[in-house]
């Protein structure tokens, strides 16, 4: 039996169609509009917004920190420059685990335990997405090795920069001082802005007292970078500024000889033009190499250094304070001079002690036996300490202190490097406020042969000996000659600076100082004969002696029987050629015992040096003078 044929509805087919494509056409229009009312929310309602977002997908700012000023001495030799180095980064935004990125790291580069603990230190208080140096100073080989790896370590890059180098190594380190990484405080007392991109900032000496000139400015730029970070081109440029180079008064070669002369010794030289107040040596032993602190210096060698006993981060030349025994005999001798207590023939009887009326305390002199009848001159000579002993009393401590403060005993000296430390001229006002206390005459004595509570550092005693070389022409000591833009060239002279001179009642008394000066060296008598001797130039000097601890009234000071660091200091102080100076020069021996014998043949091989094998003597009015 055949099945009924079913006829097709093709009304209700179209009518089903019908609806089924209007609701697929209004669905299709809902989509479109919220499509649109999404691309108008994008594209114009946020516009701004996402403008911003996109550009800073693509678009990266970063510093270009500037080139560090050169340091020169004055005959141009480089002693301080900047070398290229890579250094290992990392982004904190950009790394998703720190500690494990710098573990894999490990695996590739050597970094050490306080190159982590500094990348640590920075990371606490660096924004996220700043990068951050974990290494300095990679090698070619962990250069290569790192760029091999680079997919593994996203926010993770090497940078090629500048670090400071020393290539004269310890040579007048602490005069030229170094650079360190910016630590924490330092971070809030620096525009951080002008230090974008740079690490480091001067420490100490000159690169700490200029670090504005050398510094400089630092640069933007504005790079286009893909989904990897890498730069695809500059879109804008603000270049940097780089610093400007110095250029020293020191003369590297004279320093090398200062440091040379010292080099089994603790101790400083300090040698001064009295023309113009430039600083030729300022040397300071021992030293050390600023080149450790570079990069960072590592715990071990940074804790041998800061507890060694010799102290080779002591700067003794600005910061040591010694008292500064005879060499502050020619200032008590003027000082006697221009207030007219003494005449230069008149005579006191040096029996080897000096005792004050009505106590019998007995004040030695360095000769056992005295020296007998001595007048200035003699006294000068012979360092006879008697003498001083009578005139300071005759002075009085009022007038002493009050004639040795304009030579800057008391004073900064002002000199254009970091670190300098007072000397100290004791007064009635200062030891009341000091120490609450009375001022004794027995102090009063003492003072007159530099002892007491005299203090002077080496930069004060040069600067002082250059003032009295020059008849009060009291200038303040400089180690910066010019300054050099590295683009133009352009050279700016540091202008010389006087400090307060000094009034001089009557340049004779001053020219009789000068005299007994040149004596203690050049006469027979004089305690620093043994220079002298065969000196194609006239030598005014003076030698002293600083005890390092008291001595009973019994007891009989035998060198050979202390303690090498409990013996007198070694002093000596000079100026040549005498009537028309060139150089001024103080020396001090930690522990040297005799000035004559250690510290004044350390002195003549820096004045020879300036003055016969640098040719400053021929310039010389007394160039054809011999003593």
């Amino acid at each position: 039996m055949a099945r009924p044929t079913t006829l097709k509805d093709h009304f209700r087919e179209t009518r089903l169609f019908s609806s089924r494509a209007m609701v697929a056409l209004v669905f299709t229009i809902a989509l479109m509009l919220v499509l649109v009312a999404r691309l108008v929310d994008l594209q114009v309602i946020k516009h701004a917004t996402y403008t911003v977002l996109s550009d800073q997908n693509r678009v990266h700012i970063a510093a270009l920190p500037p080139t560090r000023g050169l340091i020169f001495d004055r005959n141009g030799v480089l002693l301080a420059q900047n070398l290229p180095s890579y250094s290992l980064q990392i982004v904190p935004e950009q790394v998703d685990d720190v500690d494990a990125t710098i573990a894999r790291l490990r695996q590739l580069i050597a970094i050490t335990d306080d190159d982590e603990r500094r990348f640590r230190k920075r990371y606490k208080s660096s924004r996220r997405f700043k990068p951050i140096t974990l290494r300095t100073r990679l090698s070619d080989q962990e250069v290569a090795r790192f760029a091999v790896n680079r997919h593994r370590f996203p926010g993770v890059d090497i940078a090629a920069r500048l670090y400071r180098h020393y290539p004269q190594g310890r040579l007048a380190v602490h005069a030229l001082g170094y650079v360190g990484r910016i630590n924490e405080r330092e971070l809030q007392n620096i525009d951080t802005s002008n230090y974008e991109g740079t690490d480091f900032i001067g420490k100490t000496g000159i690169e700490k007292f200029y670090e504005d000139i050398l510094h400089g400015e630092v640069g933007v730029q504005q790079v286009e970078t893909n989904a990897q970070g890498r730069t695809l081109r500059v879109l804008e440029q603000t270049p940097p500024v780089p610093g400007l180079n110095l250029h020293l008064t020191l003369d590297a070669d004279l320093q090398r000889i200062a440091e040379q002369a010292l080099v089994e010794e603790r101790g400083a030289v300090v040698a001064i033009d009295p023309r113009d107040g430039s600083v030729l040596v300022l040397a300071s032993m021992p030293g050390f190499d600023p080149n450790l602190f570079v990069g960072g210096i590592d715990g071990k060698t940074y804790r041998a250094l800061r507890d060694s006993p010799d102290q080779p981060l002591f700067n003794r030349a600005l910061r040591g304070r010694y008292p500064p025994g005879s060499t502050l005999k020619p200032f008590i001798g003027l000082a006697g001079l221009e207030y007219g207590v003494v005449e230069p023939d008149a005579s006191i009887y040096c029996p080897g002690w000096y005792m004050l009326d009505g106590d019998d305390h007995k004040y030695r002199d360095w000769k056992k036996s005295g020296h007998g009848p001595v007048d200035l001159n003699r006294s000068m000579v012979e360092s006879c300490d008697v003498y001083y002993y009578d005139l300071a009393l005759t002075l009085g401590i009022d007038r002493l202190s009050s004639f040795l403060e304009p030579f800057g005993f008391n004073d900064l000296t002002g000199i254009d490097t970091s670190g300098e430390l007072a000397g100290l001229v004791p007064s009635r006002e200062w030891k009341r406020r000091a120490k609450r206390e009375p001022w004794y005459p027995g102090e009063t004595l003492i003072t007159g042969i530099g002892q007491g509570f005299n203090l002077v550092t080496p930069l004060a005693l040069a600067s002082a000996t250059a003032t009295l070389s020059t008849y009060g022409q009291h200038l303040r000591p400089r180690l910066v000659a010019a300054t050099e833009d590295p683009y133009s060239g352009e050279v700016v002279d540091f202008p010389v600076v006087s400090n307060i001179a000094i009034a001089a009642e009557d340049h004779a008394n001053w020219q009789y100082i000068i005299k007994t000066m040149i004596e203690s060296v050049h006469s027979p008598r004089g305690t620093a004969r043994r220079i002298g001797k065969d000196a194609p130039y006239t030598i005014a000097g003076k030698t002293g002696t600083a005890q390092v601890f008291g001595i009973k009234q019994d007891e009989e000071y035998v060198e050979e029987d202390i303690e090498k660091r409990l013996r007198d200091h070694a002093l000596f102080i000079a100026f040549a050629p005498a009537h028309d100076p060139r150089i001024a020069v103080a020396v001090i021996v930690e522990n040297g015992g005799s000035g004559g014998a250690v510290a004044a043949p350390i002195a003549r091989k820096v004045m020879d040096a300036w003055l016969l094998d640098k040719g400053h003597l021929a310039d010389a009015a007394t160039a054809g003078d011999t003593p």
